[in-house]
């Protein structure tokens, strides 16, 4: 055999070995991220016992919640807090860690982000809880008239029959608030969601926003024109800017493993832009709640 021909041989193998090799160190780097949507746990108490986020019963069950994702192992949680609140956050979260933190008697201490937040971050014994927030809240009744109303007003009712009843049953203890949580991050359970922010409102042309709801402004004629995208466009903002604070603060830590928890209604949305990004890869959340 020729020597050249050899080598050559030797030389291509040598490569394609590597390339392979490369080609699976840039698989096993892209980011794995679980999204977890919550209902606000703070506003599903309404003065009685069953319905507090501290009884004895809702405690065990957020407890199971907690340890049902620490199987993920994060090496990052993301919470609805924003950036700009990350030094207050470590501060509470050092106070939490210490066994200083009397979340009973903390303002939004039942909420999601101290209840399964918190807890998870000093379960696996985590340095922080990062805030990934946007804080630009919108009502579901800021859309309030126009052509074709009908089909938002239907999708929109929908969701809320789906969701009141069940919400109903937790506060009364007759449906497990892990059950819950699991059935509201079902895909049916996100698509209605989904379609009632995101997609339905687009029906609304030639009407308006009102004056009584959140994030009230005035439009001006083009944009009651398509007052249902105006209406969509103020949840896609807050939406585009909480998943740039996800990919920068991933940048910042340098993260693998992200579990990030928000209200039901950003998940799918996320899951949307996340998926379309070649350098994450999203875990189903459902294979960690069965």
């Amino acid at each position: 055999m020729n020597p050249s021909i050899k080598i050559s041989q030797i030389f291509i193998t040598i490569l394609c070995a590597l390339q392979s090799s490369f080609g699976l160190a840039q698989q096993n780097e892209k980011v794995e991220i679980m999204l977890v949507g919550f209902a606000h746990l703070s506003q599903m108490q309404n003065g009685t016992e069953a319905a507090s986020m501290f009884n004895p019963k809702k405690q065990q069950e957020l407890e199971k919640i907690t340890a049902k994702i620490a199987q993920f192992k994060p090496d990052a949680i993301m919470v609805e807090l924003t950036p700009q609140e990350q030094q207050w956050a470590d501060s509470l979260y050092q106070l939490y860690q210490n066994d200083k933190l009397d979340l009973k008697k903390f303002e939004n201490g039942a909420g999601e982000t101290y209840q399964v937040g918190f807890r998870l971050a000093n379960k696996l014994k985590l340095d922080h809880v990062y805030g990934i927030d946007f804080k630009s809240s919108t009502s579901q009744n800021l859309l309030k008239e126009g052509n074709h109303f009908e089909y938002f007003q239907e999708q929109l009712k929908k969701l809320q029959q789906t969701s009141k009843p069940l919400g109903k049953q937790v506060m009364e203890n007759s449906l497990s608030l892990y059950d819950f949580t699991k059935k509201i991050n079902e895909p049916d359970m996100l698509n209605l969601s989904y379609r009632a922010v995101f997609n339905y409102p687009a029906y609304v042309q030639n009407g308006d926003f009102n004056k009584d709801g959140i994030n009230y402004r005035a439009l001006n004629p083009e944009e009651k024109r398509y007052a249902g995208a105006e209406y969509i466009s103020l949840f896609f903002d807050r939406n585009i800017k909480i998943y740039s604070n996800i990919l920068n603060t991933q940048l910042k830590t340098g993260s693998k493993r992200i579990y990030v928890m928000m209200g039901q209604a950003h998940i799918g949305i996320l899951k949307d832009l996340l998926e379309d990004n070649p350098n994450y890869e999203i875990v189903d959340a459902l294979a960690y709640l069965d």
